[in-house]
């Protein structure tokens, strides 16, 4: 059983987060938390093995908090997953230096959120194809994602590998394409 604590500043969508989680039979709610203090609290009485953090939230922002839940060593078994309306590099960068595990965004369906907690879970990375297809159409290669995110470069290779194939692109080229295409990233945006 996944054990799943939800931190979110907005009582409607902390609650709805805990109830999806409770519906699934290898899920459960450890609790929820209104802001990152409570967040971190309430992991080192819970123990949860994924908790669910948004950024932006009051007392201690959920980077902060996600720095704290990450460098204690009573919670070396809980992982971070920011679940963020905020598509910014600069957050996603902060989170992963902080030690969060993955970075998704309150758009992702609900199916895909489920298997990112279980990825989590299992002691795996996961980032928002959306973010990565962004930072690939910038003209990172392996390298220079995987020390951005600070994962490693095989991880990175992996995300890359696995957005071509979903967006049925042969190259990195056709990944720029589309990134301009969808509007990911403009002409002259600094990366």
């Amino acid at each position: 059983m996944i054990r799943v604590l939800v931190a979110d500043d907005q009582a409607a969508v902390r609650d709805g987060f805990a109830a999806l989680i409770d519906a699934q039979e290898n899920m459960l709610a450890a609790g929820t938390a209104a802001n990152g203090r409570e967040a971190v609290e309430k992991a080192r009485r819970t123990f949860p093995h994924v908790i669910l953090m948004d950024i932006r939230m009051p007392v201690l922002d959920g980077l902060e908090a996600t720095r704290l839940i990450c460098t204690d060593p009573t919670l070396e078994r809980t992982r971070v997953l920011i679940l963020t309306t905020f598509d910014l590099d600069e957050y996603v960068y902060t989170a992963l230096r902080s030690g969060a595990s993955g970075f998704l965004l309150k758009d992702t369906p609900r199916r895909e959120l489920l298997h990112a907690i279980e990825v989590i879970a299992a002691g795996d990375a996961l980032l928002s194809p959306r973010i990565t297809r962004r930072l690939i159409a910038r003209g990172l290669n392996n390298d220079e994602l995987a020390g951005r995110l600070v994962i490693s470069p095989l991880t990175a290779k992996s995300h890359v590998r696995n957005i071509l194939r979903k967006l049925d692109c042969h190259d990195r080229a056709g990944l720029v394409a589309i990134a301009y295409e969808s509007g990911l990233i403009r002409p002259g945006e600094q990366t």
